[in-house]
């Protein structure tokens, strides 16, 4: 008799401890929806009332841009990728293709492609790389924006990125992938909040990705978007899609972005420098270079902010398969364990302002502990189960409850998405997508669980990693 009492107050307490922390978790979420929904319709009415795309073309002014784009045996689409990136709208840009020591025919690709000669640079070494081996131009002039940098393999995409900063030329780049297509006015819509803000000073920019896979493209430019058609690239979309729409978008409305994609994002050369670059050996070096750039900001004094678009400016393949997928999903975990690590000095501490106070606190106790305590609260259900000191109809009522809050915030950002941009041509693909949510939490959910668990373990024994090939298939739907 004592000892089931003891049990009932040990039920006790850890029902109430996951209801606490569920609710706070579904609460956050319902305000990131609310401050998503205002950036979202601010987004739009500026949007309408103010077109800056022509005045940018033509002013002198517009401050130049360099596009980085790193590339490991990328020989599947790194052709049509860079025709794409040549297509970008904006007065003053250059792209700087770093081909990261490729094994297959990435280089001899782009070499016989766009004409291209070894020249000699003036490389400026400010961040710390592996070995530069040559640095190549075209003599063609209509591919006079295009640099490639040869280098060793640094095993990172970080290390690729920093040598493409240190031969950028101009005040501001943006970070993208070569498997990565972008819209046109990709570069005039990223740096409207650089010029538009006036008290703070704009560190980096981020945009909302998608998925390419099924979508279709002419001469690197997407021309038709479709749900993808396997399930695995189409749970992804709608992961996508709340993470940017009501994710992103909440947190910017507060000045309090986590980070901005490695996908796609602009940021501050000068301060990406002066903090020390991408880290070489994270994991998940695009959240650690925004964590590192508003710790030096704030260590100097600099009255920053980081801004995000709702709009979808940039089209990425998902992995379609399930060990892609795996290897992908461990790394970003890793990456988050390894950043937590890094900058915990910054934990709940005033004088790193809303990075300090909300967002690392936040990716703190709802990422980085969420699969974990999803994992030891299913094994205490089943230990509860097996001895029958289970609430039934307690835990029956919690499992509807974060069910259907779960599908109904992301069909919310799905239909959200559709009615304010207009992606898809009929709501029988919006309602493909939203079938997807009523699978995730049974599916593809329990999958990041796991490979975030395998992360997290890789992390605490220092098991050794890589940038990787991701074995691109190609953008299939590309017309031709």
């Amino acid at each position: 008799m004592e000892e089931r009492s003891i049990w009932d107050w040990i039920g006790f307490f850890f029902e109430w401890a996951i209801f606490s922390y569920g609710i706070i978790l579904l609460l956050v979420y319902a305000m990131l929806a609310i401050l998503s929904f205002y950036a979202i319709r601010h987004y739009l009415r500026s949007s309408s009332f103010t077109d800056t795309h022509h005045g940018l073309m033509a002013s002198p002014l517009a401050p130049g841009i360099t596009v980085l784009a790193p590339a490991y045996n990328e020989g599947l689409t790194i052709i049509q990728n860079v025709r794409s990136l040549l297509t970008l709208n904006y007065s003053e840009f250059e792209i700087i293709i770093v081909n990261d020591g490729s094994t297959d025919t990435t280089l001899e690709q782009l070499i016989a492609e766009f004409d291209m000669i070894k020249v000699d640079f003036a490389y400026n070494a400010q961040i710390t790389t592996q070995p530069i081996r040559g640095i190549y131009k075209s003599n063609n002039p209509a591919y006079g924006r295009l640099l490639v940098i040869d280098k060793v393999n640094g095993k990172s995409k970080a290390d690729a990125v920093n040598a493409g900063i240190n031969a950028a030329t101009y005040n501001y780049f943006v970070c993208t992938d070569v498997d990565c297509i972008l819209h046109t006015d990709t570069l005039l819509e990223l740096i409207k909040p650089v010029l538009q803000e006036s008290e703070k000073r704009v560190i980096a920019v981020g945009a909302t990705l998608r998925l390419a896979n099924s979508c279709e493209f002419e001469d690197g430019v997407m021309v038709r978007m479709r749900p993808p058609r396997q399930w695995l690239p189409r749970f992804q979309e709608v992961e996508y899609i709340r993470s940017f729409i009501v994710g992103k978008m909440g947190w910017s409305k507060i000045n309090s972005v986590p980070n901005v994609s490695g996908g796609l994002g602009l940021f501050d050369r000068e301060i990406a420098t002066r903090a020390g670059g991408y880290d070489s050996k994270s994991f998940g070096e695009d959240m650690e270079l925004m964590f590192r750039m508003c710790r030096f900001a704030s260590d100097n004094d600099i009255n920053y902010a980081i801004r995000y678009l709702p709009k979808t400016l940039c089209w990425t393949e998902g992995p379609a398969t399930i060990q892609i997928f795996k290897r992908q999903r461990t790394r970003w975990a890793k990456g988050l364990a390894q950043l937590m690590y890094a900058h915990f000095k910054m934990f709940m501490r005033p004088r790193y302002g809303r990075m300090g106070m909300i967002v690392l606190p936040y990716n703190f106790f709802f990422e980085l502990l969420a699969p974990i305590i999803e994992a030891v609260g299913l094994l205490f259900y089943l230990f509860m189960i097996l001895f029958g000191v289970i609430n039934w109809p307690y835990a029956i009522i919690l499992l509807v409850f974060v069910y259907t809050y779960a599908i109904m915030i992301t069909t919310i950002s799905i239909v959200w998405d559709q009615l304010a941009f207009r992606h898809y041509r009929s709501w029988k693909e919006v309602a493909q997508l939203c079938v997807a949510p009523f699978f995730e939490f049974l599916i593809y959910h329990p999958l990041i669980v796991v490979f975030s668990l395998m992360g997290y373990w890789d992390f605490l024994t220092g098991k050794k990693g890589s940038w990787g090939n991701m074995q691109r298939q190609g953008f299939g739907g590309t017309k031709k």
